[in-house]
């Protein structure tokens, strides 16, 4: 990549974003404008729900996000790096073996559940607080 376009692509990405990858649920704060012309108003919206896939590199890179509300499936595509998103909280970390979730799309209840994560960070802090316990 020529480096001027990268020095432009570095300044525009956010310092501020979790790590998640797929298969962690995750909410999402989102800035929506209510209202026109001098009463415009900003409020934050959630949106909760498991990452099905992360695409894309540097500012161009997306996440979709999947949640079942009233038995209907919604995704929603969000830009990564955009000003319109307030803030990303992990909620739960999931353990999947695949990089893309599609299939989920084809689930319902139960079959549709996704494993808790023993993940490193999580396994770490438990062994401490057994180990206090003890004590």
């Amino acid at each position: 990549m020529n480096p001027v376009i990268q020095k432009l692509h570095e300044a525009q990405l956010r310092k501020d974003l979790p790590e998640f990858r797929a298969g962690d649920t995750v909410r999402v704060n989102v800035r929506l404008k209510e209202g026109e012309g001098e009463k415009e108003k900003e409020r934050l919206q959630a949106f909760e729900g498991v990452v099905i896939s992360k695409k894309g590199r540097a500012s161009s890179a997306t996440f979709t996000v999947r949640r079942v509300s009233f038995g209907i499936g919604i995704e929603r595509i969000f830009p990564l790096h955009s000003p319109t998103i307030s803030s990303i909280e992990v909620v739960g970390k999931g353990k999947v073996r695949r990089a893309r979730l599609y299939y989920l799309r084809d689930l319902k209840g139960k079959a549709a559940r996704i494993k808790r994560a023993g993940r490193e960070e999580e396994t770490a802090v438990a062994a401490t607080a057994g180990t206090e316990v003890k004590a």
